[in-house]
């Protein structure tokens, strides 16, 4: 039970991020061709757009592949330096009646829309120290809700790590606003990547992390979009932690080890990582979650996370882990800087074995290498097949230009490549209408074809990957990647 009270938790949300002083921005980096991926969008909204379609469509998929991510990146000639930074940009591909059409919206943010009217950037940013930022009210005024995107029930949102959930109009994409889940826990961050049962109840989580505390918050909103379920979760030492996982009967929590130096910055450039510590990880009942079990782990540092289930005595769990502690306090830096950088190269598939018993926990490592955004059919009881976007072959740009089904039991992995110049990103499981086998669906990727200066969606048969897209849709412009989606069928 955690011992932070509800008055304690207001007041580290009454606004920590760093107010900077001095340092400047970078400047605008030049444009080699694949840096459109990191190229501010520049318009607040796009389409809707009739998408030039390639193979054949099925006719059973029908619904709406919504696409987060950072859009903004440049204002007055200076540029973000961290690629989480950018304000939201949130796309919407609708498939059905024989067409693809894809529109794109910058979330309106209370950030974006004072940084609209001024011209320059004012407000704290997450990774990069702003030059005579503003005073801030709470963490939703620098909400940049880029990272996600969830439905729960009728209702869509855009997420983010340290904000509310800001809802979207599901067929205009206009922002609605920020979600209070209720009236005393006013701007409690409501993390990027909640995870849903069967029934429609979603789970997540908030970090206290970015407001100097520690611990976590636990949500859980149940099937008609209200919350049904608060908890504090107490950490004696602060733990960075971006995602979780969850089995049957239990959330999954690994907590990275960090201090912050005491420089001015933000708080990614502040952020140190401490590999000399262990990770430590919660594991909580559903049914209890007052009650969370504690294990440490060998340091390892992890965005993502694929499916986690119960064998025997044990819990495991997937992990993509990032060899280099630097780049992930960063990723994908280089480009930012308008640099070529070696990123994907750095990241394994490894498990993280927990034992009820003993109480001890061990990695397995798998030979599985350069894949990172995981998706599975959360229909999977048992081990599921994950599914990342991977580098394949030669590839001109330092960025994924494939996607891999990787079988973790028997570390067996198929794969797809796209070509030399186009940039793969996260593919989303979607199920088959009226199949009920797990891994019997599609997959849903987005591609960026920066040779053509195009902007695409592949569907792939998710248990014939290596056969390559059954159908393709693109349209004659690009928008910058973005990390997450999700699909809500018609």
């Amino acid at each position: 039970m955690s011992s932070l009270t509800r008055r304690e938790l207001m007041a580290l949300l009454g606004g920590t991020l760093a107010s900077g002083a001095s340092r400047g921005l970078l400047a605008q980096p030049p444009q080699d061709a694949w840096l459109l991926g990191w190229k501010t969008f520049g318009r607040e909204s796009v389409g809707p757009t009739v998408a030039t379609l390639e193979g054949r469509w099925p006719g059973s998929l029908s619904g709406t592949l919504y696409r987060n991510g950072p859009g903004w990146f440049d204002r007055a000639g200076v540029r973000y330096q961290h690629w989480f930074d950018g304000d939201g940009l949130m796309q919407g591909w609708r498939i059905g009646d024989g067409t693809v059409t894809h529109s794109a919206r910058m979330i309106c943010t209370y950030k974006f829309l004072q940084e609209q009217r001024s011209g320059k950037f004012e407000l704290p940013a997450a990774g990069t120290l702003v030059e005579n930022a503003r005073s801030i009210r709470n963490n939703d005024d620098v909400n940049t809700a880029n990272t996600a995107v969830v439905r729960l029930g009728k209702r869509v949102f855009a997420l983010w790590e340290g904000g509310s959930a800001i809802e979207i109009d599901p067929d205009s994409l206009q922002t609605l606003g920020p979600v209070t889940w209720r009236d005393d826990l006013l701007a409690a961050p409501f993390s990027a990547h909640p995870l849903l049962e069967r029934d429609g109840t979603a789970w997540n989580f908030g970090s206290l992390a970015f407001f100097r505390g520690t611990g976590l918050i636990i949500w859980r909103i149940g099937p008609d979009g209200r919350l049904a379920q608060f908890q504090l979760l107490d950490s004696p030492e602060p733990g960075y932690m971006h995602a979780f996982a969850m089995t049957a009967r239990h959330l999954v929590f690994m907590l990275m080890p960090f201090s912050l130096r005491t420089v001015d910055g933000a708080f990614f450039e502040r952020m140190k990582f401490e590999p000399h510590k262990p990770c430590r990880v919660a594991l909580v009942p559903k049914d209890a979650l007052d009650a969370p079990r504690w294990f440490e782990c060998d340091f390892a540092t992890a965005y993502h996370f694929g499916d986690a289930f119960e064998r025997g005595d044990e819990v495991i769990m997937r992990v993509i882990r990032h060899r280099d502690v630097e780049e992930a306090r960063s990723p994908m830096s280089s480009a930012m800087r308008g640099q070529r950088g070696d990123d994907t190269a750095g990241s394994d598939l490894a498990s993280l074995h927990l034992n009820l018993k003993t109480g001890a926990a061990h990695w397995r490592m798998h030979p599985i290498e350069g894949v990172e955004f995981p998706t599975y059919d959360e229909r999977s009881t048992g081990p599921a097949r994950l599914f990342a976007p991977c580098t394949v072959g030669r590839a001109e740009a330092p960025y994924f230009n494939g996607v891999a089904s990787i079988d973790a039991e028997r570390d067996r992995v198929r794969r797809w490549r796209y070509g030399a110049r186009i940039l793969a990103e996260e593919h989303r499981f979607v199920p088959k209408p009226g199949s009920s086998r797990a891994g019997e669906g599609w997959l849903l990727g987005t591609l960026l074809d920066y040779e053509h200066e195009r902007t695409g969606l592949a569907l792939l048969d998710a248990e014939r990957v290596e056969d390559g897209p059954i159908a393709t849709a693109w349209v004659p412009y690009t928008t910058p990647l973005g990390f997450h989606g999700w699909f809500a069928a018609a």
